[in-house]
């Protein structure tokens, strides 16, 4: 469902921050509030936008130490097994299959080094996982959280 200009505008509104008003994304984007909401509601229920909610600062939970963990996966694993394995553990705040030699690479916050190992430990020690390769973040030079291709 390809969006058209205003619906990709509201959107882009709303991934800038979710708690605006209609009336404000109306004036933003040249629409009355009533436009505003019947957009936001047909695309929610078109599956275009598919929730909102709020980005929190992983270190303001105790989430101190951020890596990415490249998994090198045993022949004939699956997407949906590697996808099932990861949603058990807290830490994994993303996870993607990927081209190269890894198979996925998924991104870990923990509070700390010792428990960056940890959960390291027990990632590779998963029965399909043959090997993996992590980096550790030292500061985060960029993060985008609006949608689409930028404006």
């Amino acid at each position: 469902m390809p969006l058209n200009e205003l619906d990709e505008a509201i959107v882009h509104v709303l991934a800038e921050d979710a708690r605006r008003s209609y009336a404000d994304i109306g004036a933003e984007v040249g629409l009355s509030a009533p436009a505003v909401k019947r957009r936001v509601d047909r695309l929610r229920e078109e599956g275009a936008i598919t929730g909102f909610t709020v980005r929190v600062d992983p270190a303001a939970l105790g989430w101190e130490t951020e890596g990415y963990i490249e998994m090198y996966c045993r022949s004939k694993t699956a997407p949906e097994d590697i996808r099932r394995a990861l949603a058990r553990y807290p830490e994994v705040a993303s996870a993607s299959t990927v081209t190269g030699e890894a198979d996925a690479v998924v991104q870990i916050f923990a509070s700390d080094m010792r428990h960056f190992e940890q959960v390291l430990e027990r990632i590779a020690g998963e029965a399909f996982v043959e090997r993996t390769k992590s980096v550790l973040v030292l500061s985060p030079l960029l993060r985008r959280y609006t949608a689409g291709a930028p404006r």
